[in-house]
């Protein structure tokens, strides 16, 4: 079988299980391979608060604007990692789409990506939009608390119906191949399957010579 080496960009609002997608993505034997042992997981976040020195700081999506040269230098950074290692698995749990929805609803300012987009289109990047209806967010929130370390990022949900407009907005104009998956019944595994199906029909999992 030919190497696999399946590129995906996950975006999406808080509370669409981005993040349980993918840990579940990077352990299925069709997307990653068969695994005896547990090995280091290609799996990075755009959500990393890098950027400063305490929890729950800035970082790449929510950086401020005088961190502008930073957050654009940290683009370029992963984009040549990506080429220099091109025949290598990549999950990504939110990357530009959620920089240029954060960056719009919080500061104003549309930030153009499609160098990058055009960038990572000849490395099969391909891009994954997790959504889930309104009324399904309260039900999500509740799961989330369980687990959550910050759960006060979850009080206000009309916060989320509407970064998830502007999203949809964003990636209707994305140029990356697009897979839309409904999260509202709260399925990951059903998700993963979708995700994974679709990857294999379009020639997402192996890199192209």
């Amino acid at each position: 079988m030919p190497k696999l080496t399946p590129k995906v960009i996950l975006e999406g609002t808080r509370l669409t299980f981005k993040t349980e997608i993918a840990f579940a993505l990077n352990d299925h034997p069709r997307f990653t391979g068969p695994r005896k042992y547990r090995y280091h997981s290609p799996l990075i976040s755009g959500e990393w608060c890098t950027f400063t020195n305490y929890p729950w700081g800035r970082g790449l999506i929510n950086f401020s604007p005088e961190e502008e040269a930073q957050a654009l230098e940290t683009y370029l950074t992963w984009l040549r990692l990506f080429e220099l290692n091109r025949y290598y698995s990549w999950v990504i749990d939110r990357f530009h789409i959620s920089t240029q929805m954060v960056q719009w609803l919080t500061n104003g300012k549309r930030y153009d990506f499609s160098w990058l987009e055009e960038a990572l289109l000849p490395l099969n990047f391909r891009l994954i939009f997790c959504t889930r209806s309104p009324d399904s967010f309260a039900a999500a929130r509740q799961e989330r608390l369980k687990v959550s370390g910050n759960p006060s990022q979850y009080d206000d949900l009309t916060k989320f119906i509407r970064e998830q407009e502007v999203l949809e907005e964003l990636v209707s104009q994305s140029r990356l191949p697009v897979l839309r998956v409904d999260m509202s019944d709260n399925d990951v595994p059903k998700a993963v399957e979708t995700i994974v199906d679709w990857m294999e029909a379009t020639g997402g999992l192996s890199m192209p010579d």
